[in-house]
């Protein structure tokens, strides 16, 4: 292969193993796994489209949260189940391209999601009888919309920087979709200036919304310990642990692997990390929600 990008076709997938058996054994798993997830999320949203009980702003943002989950895990298992039971393992430069940008827009639009979700539980509990006011259906459409902006306006800075660089060597993706770690790997030369992007979109997509649910969780500790009543406080604190759960499960896999110079990737350890938040992580929400 040249030495430049602009003349490569197609990567190959290594995916996680290349015996046969288990192949098929990782088929029917991320298969039960991607069926879970659709059901999951999809019944969740409808529950929540129908029920007017549940027409509040928090489920008005877990419904919307379950459907990030349902088209981000889209973006990556049927890849996977055809790598495990197909001989080619091929993705080409524009599917490349494309898998990277939607998950990069859908990771980064989750953080901005799960932000907002940290002001609703905040509103709820530090002043409940303005809660409807404060909260307005408006606002929480404005919230969601500017949650996919920002994602989606990263996600294109992190895409065009990532695909302008030279890859030289293998064509060999040592992951199981296109991601950053990997793909840095392939390159001939990553220029400061461009850990200089990463480290950007990590301030701006996770790290500012990581510090923003912190601010939010500080102000719901004083709220809640206002409150008179253990039995207030349970219920008080019961209603954003579901969400707090979220949080630390999602940042903190998304940190471990994007915190990080490119110079400590480590592909085999980032790759079971990444099957967390990208495929189980999906599957996992709507039983968050639902217990």
């Amino acid at each position: 292969m040249e030495r430049s990008n602009h003349t490569v076709t197609e990567f190959i997938l290594v995916g996680f193993t290349t015996d046969p058996t288990m192949q098929l054994v990782l088929f029917g798993v991320f298969l039960g796994v991607y069926s879970l997830t659709v059901v999951g999320n999809t019944t969740l949203i409808v529950l929540i489209c129908n029920d007017s009980r549940l027409h509040t702003p928090m489920y008005f943002f877990i419904g919307n949260l379950s459907f990030l989950d349902l088209w981000y895990s889209s973006v990556y298992t049927p890849k996977i189940l055809m790598t495990c039971i197909s001989e080619d393992k091929s993705i080409s430069f524009a599917g490349c391209v494309s898998q990277f940008f939607f998950s990069a827009g859908l990771a980064y639009s989750e953080c901005y999601l799960l932000a907002a979700m940290a002001y609703d539980r905040y509103a709820a509990i530090s002043n409940p009888l303005l809660y409807a006011q404060s909260v307005s259906r408006t606002l929480c459409i404005c919230l969601v919309t500017y949650s996919y902006t920002g994602g989606f306006v990263n996600a294109i800075i992190l895409t065009s920087n990532t695909f302008t660089l030279d890859f030289c060597g293998d064509n060999v993706i040592d992951d199981f979709f296109c991601d950053v770690p990997p793909l840095v790997k392939l390159a001939c030369d990553v220029k400061e200036s461009y850990q200089a992007v990463l480290y950007f979109l990590l301030a701006s997509n996770v790290i500012t919304p990581t510090m923003l649910i912190l601010a939010s969780y500080l102000f719901i500790i004083a709220a809640i310990l206002r409150i008179r009543s253990a039995q207030g406080r349970r219920k008080a604190f019961s209603t954003c642990s579901s969400h707090l759960v979220s949080v630390i499960l999602y940042y903190g896999s998304i940190l471990y692997i994007y915190s990080r110079p490119s110079s400590s990737y480590s592909l085999e350890r980032d790759k079971m990390v990444s099957t967390f938040y990208t495929v189980l992580f999906p599957m996992l929400n709507p039983m968050i929600y639902i217990v």
